[in-house]
């Protein structure tokens, strides 16, 4: 089990062996609910900062919460031959990079040594992910905080949903985009926002940089 896969895992039996709730266990770190609940079910890998605190609340190291030191009941733990289960099927795993800052119209991934991931499902066929703000798409199921997986391309299907850069902002809307009149609109699943139209020059400034193949609920 590699430390990324396992520190879900150790955590949960820390807290529990603790006696220790998420909400306790927010309160002790000041790390938000919405967070520690990802933190719990592998969504998250903590950085350095967060990772302390949580492991000095639970006392217990860092290096064990991560996977770098081995759980004393594991060495006596009997063998366990995937084989032996047919009926049994891994689950495969894939670390999907968030997107990060929006500089002069390109987004910046996480990068592999400093930044966050989202683990999830391999079958995903995505590149990266983003986290959404706001309402503005709940018609889509698609509510703040949750984590939606984009797959990179210039262009989509009217209709489809899309990551759009507008002014170095990303932003998660239905496209459709009239080719022979230049009109592009950018249209939320909430009826209390306006769609948002874009035509001449305006297009310049504006770039597709994905479409939403997934989504993962925060709640």
């Amino acid at each position: 089990m590699s430390s990324i896969s396992s520190f879900s895992a150790r955590m949960v039996q820390a807290m529990q062996k603790q006696q220790i709730t998420q909400a306790e266990l927010c309160a002790k770190t000041g790390i938000s609910r919405s967070t520690m609940s990802q933190y719990c079910s592998g969504a998250f890998h903590p950085k350095k900062e967060k990772l302390i605190p949580i492991a000095k609340a639970l006392h217990v190291s860092a290096a064990w919460l991560m996977g770098y030191e081995a759980d004393k009941d594991e060495a006596n733990s009997p063998s366990f031959q995937l084989e032996d289960y047919p009926n049994l099927k891994p689950i495969e795993r894939k670390r999907f990079p968030i997107l990060g800052e929006i500089a002069c119209g390109k987004p910046i991934l996480a990068q592999e040594d400093h930044g966050e991931f989202v683990i999830a499902d391999a079958g995903i066929h995505a590149d990266f992910c983003l986290i959404a703000h706001g309402d503005s798409m709940i018609g889509a199921r698609i509510y703040d905080g949750d984590v939606v997986f984009i797959r990179s391309q210039p262009v989509v299907d009217n209709g489809e949903i899309a990551a759009v850069i507008i002014d170095d902002e990303a932003t998660l809307k239905r496209v459709y985009f009239d080719r022979a009149n230049k009109r592009l609109q950018l249209v939320a699943e909430n009826p209390a926002f306006a769609p948002l139209v874009y035509v001449g020059e305006e297009l310049e400034y504006i770039r597709i940089i994905g479409k939403a193949v997934a989504f993962m609920s925060c709640i």
